[in-house]
C-alpha cells in the first residue's frame, strides 16, 4: 500500500494500571483511521516504544497490521533496535507480519558515526525486500547525517524509498535531499508538523504527526492539496497554537496528546508509563484554553 499524506504515530494505549490495552488500541487505531489517518506508524518516539517489552511489542505489530488492513489504510512499523544483528531480526519480523513499511531508526545509544552507521542501514536493507523509511531526528538522537549520506544509500537500494526529516530546521535539508534522492523517493516531515506548509512547499510527500487530531492535519494537507493557503494557514495556526504550548519535550506532547485522546473518546485511559511528564494547574488552564480554539475544527 502506498505510503503517503496523515500517517500519524499510534500512541501507546494502557488501561489505568499500565498495562497494554491491546482491545483499547485497535479501536483507537479504527478512530484514527476512520478521522483521516491514510497510515498508522508503530514505535515512533512519540508512541513510547522505548518503554515497551519484547512481548508487548510483538502483540502490537500483530494489532496494527490488522486493524490497518481491515480499515484501508497502511501499516508502518520503526525498528528501534540498537545492534545491527538485533535490528535484522527485527527487520524479518517486520516483514513477516505484513506490514507495508519499516522505519529505521538510527542506534543511537552511543552514537556510532561514518562508516558504522552508514552499515547498519545498508545490512538493513539487504535484509528484506519491503519498502522502508528512514527517521532523521537528529535532536532526539544526537545522530546527524549528511543528505548526501542518504541519497547514497536510496541509489544503492531501491526499497528505501521513504525519508522522514524532523531536524530543527528542516527546510534546507528537505530540498537538498529533494534534490539528491532517485525519482522514486518520497519525503515526509516529522516535529508534530510544525513546519508541514512549508515541507508541502519543498515537495514533502506527507506529515507525520502525533496521533490526537488526524482529522486537523487531513484538513490542512487537503486544503495544500486544494491550492486553498488561506484555508491551510487558517487551521495551521490554531494548531501551532496548541502545540507550541504541549511540545515543549517529548513526555510532555504525550501526555497531551493522551489528554486529547481521552476528551474525544479515542481512549479509555491517558496512563503514562513513569517516569512521565507532570503538569500543573498553569499547564492545564492553558492547554484548555488552547484546545477549545481547536476544537471547531475537529471531524464532526
Amino acid at each position: 500500500m502506498e505510503i503517503k499524506g496523515i500517517c500519524p504515530i499510534a500512541p501507546a494505549v494502557y488501561d489505568d494500571r499500565g498495562a497494554v490495552d491491546i482491545d483499547d488500541y485497535m479501536r483507537c487505531c479504527e478512530k484514527l483511521i476512520a478521522h483521516g489517518a491514510q497510515t498508522l506508524t508503530l514505535f515512533g518516539i512519540a508512541g513510547e516504544y522505548y518503554k515497551m517489552d519484547v512481548d508487548e511489542e510483538e502483540k502490537l505489530i500483530a494489532a496494527t497490521v490488522k486493524v490497518c488492513h481491515e480499515n484501508g489504510a497502511g501499516c508502518i512499523i520503526s525498528n528501534t533496535k540498537h545492534s545491527t544483528e538485533s535490528a535484522i531480526r527485527r527487520a524479518r519480523e517486520i516483514e513477516e507480519s505484513g506490514a507495508d513499511c519499516m522505519m529505521v531508526l538510527p542506534p543511537f545509544f552511543l552514537k556510532p558515526g561514518g562508516a558504522a552507521l552508514f552499515e547498519h542501514i545498508d545490512a538493513l536493507c539487504d535484509a528484506v525486500k519491503l519498502p522502508l523509511m528512514f527517521q532523521y531526528a537528529p535532536d532526539q538522537t544526537g545522530v546527524a547525517i549528511g543528505s548526501d549520506i542518504l541519497a547514497k544509500l536510496a541509489a544503492r537500494h531501491q526499497n528505501l524509498s521513504y525519508f522522514k526529516i524532523e531536524c530543527k530546521p528542516p527546510g534546507h535539508y528537505v530540498s537538498a535531499l529533494t534534490r539528491q534522492l532517485p525519482e522514486n523517493c518520497k519525503i515526509f516531515v516529522g516535529n508534530a508538523g510544525f513546519q508541514m506548509i512549508e515541507g508541502f512547499k519543498r515537495g514533502a510527500y506527507g506529515v507525520m504527526p502525533g496521533p490526537s487530531m488526524p482529522d486537523v492535519y487531513r484538513k490542512i494537507w487537503d486544503a495544500l492539496l486544494a491550492g486553498d493557503e488561506k484555508e491551510a494557514f487558517r487551521v495551521h495556526d490554531k494548531l501551532n497554537a496548541l502545540l507550541n504550548h504541549i511540545r515543549q519535550n517529548v513526555e510532555m506532547i504525550i501526555f497531551f496528546e493522551k489528554r486529547i485522546l481521552k476528551k474525544r473518546r479515542f481512549i479509555k485511559s491517558d496512563y503514562c508509563r513513569k517516569p512521565a511528564f507532570v503538569s500543573d494547574p498553569v499547564y492545564d488552564e492553558l492547554f484548555e484554553t488552547l484546545y477549545k480554539m481547536i476544537e471547531p475544527e475537529f471531524l464532526k
